[in-house]
C-alpha cells in the first residue's frame, strides 16, 4: 500500500490498523519498516484498556457528581446543570463544579440548624438577675450580688413561685400580690 492509504495491511493475516496508531520506522537503506506483529497487537490491547478506563473514569465523574449534588441541593434543575457540566466537560467540568457547589450538604445544614436552635434554647433558658443582669440559679430566692427578688414563696406550700404568678402552681392557691405591685395599683385607682 502506498504512504497515502487510511490503513496498513498485514499480508499474513489481512488485518488493517489506522496508520496513524503504527509507529513507522525508517531503516539505513531509507525503506519503511513496520512492527513485529506480537508488538502491534500489544499496543492495540494496551490503546484499547487507556481507552476503557478513560471512558469508565469519565462515566464515574459523572455519577459522583449527581450523587454530590443531590446531597446539596434539592433543585432538580442544579443537579440536572451540575451533571451536564461534568457530562460534556469532562475534568475541567468536574473543577468548575467543585468551585460552585454548595458549600454544606443537606444533612449538614439540617445539623448546623440544630445545633443553633439547641444554643439558641440554652440561651433562653439561663436565668438572669433583672437587676444587676448577672446569671442565677433557678432555685435562686433573691439575687446574690444585688439582693433583688427573683421568687417568692409560696404561703401555703412553701415552694418558690415566679414574681408575676397569680396563682400557685402545685397548690393551686391564690396568691398575694407582691407589696411593690398592690402598691403601684393602689396609686393607680386614686
Amino acid at each position: 500500500m502506498k504512504n497515502g492509504d487510511e490503513g496498513v495491511s498485514d499480508e499474513g493475516t489481512g488485518s488493517s490498523c489506522p496508520s496513524s496508531l503504527i509507529p513507522r520506522f525508517i531503516t539505513s537503506s531509507g525503506r519503511e519498516a513496520t512492527l513485529p506483529k506480537g508488538l502491534e497487537t500489544i499496543i492495540q490491547v494496551v490503546l484499547a484498556l487507556v481507552g476503557a478506563y478513560a471512558a469508565a473514569f469519565w462515566f464515574c465523574l459523572v455519577v459522583w457528581t449527581f450523587r454530590d449534588i443531590q446531597k446539596r441541593s434539592r433543585d432538580v434543575v442544579v443537579q440536572v446543570l451540575a451533571t451536564t457540566l461534568v457530562l460534556l466537560f469532562n475534568v475541567p467540568g468536574l473543577i468548575l463544579y467543585t468551585i460552585l457547589r454548595p458549600p454544606e450538604t443537606l444533612a449538614e445544614a439540617y445539623a448546623r440548624s440544630l445545633e443553633e436552635e439547641s444554643l439558641i434554647q440554652d440561651i433562653e433558658d439561663r436565668q438572669s438577675c433583672p437587676g444587676c443582669k448577672r446569671r442565677v440559679r433557678a432555685d435562686y430566692r433573691v439575687c446574690p450580688i444585688c439582693r433583688a427578688e427573683l421568687k417568692r414563696p409560696c404561703t401555703s406550700c412553701g415552694r418558690l413561685l415566679q414574681l408575676g404568678w397569680h396563682v400557685c402552681p402545685y397548690c393551686g392557691v391564690d396568691v398575694e400580690p407582691e407589696p411593690s405591685q398592690s402598691v403601684t395599683a393602689a396609686r393607680v385607682h386614686a
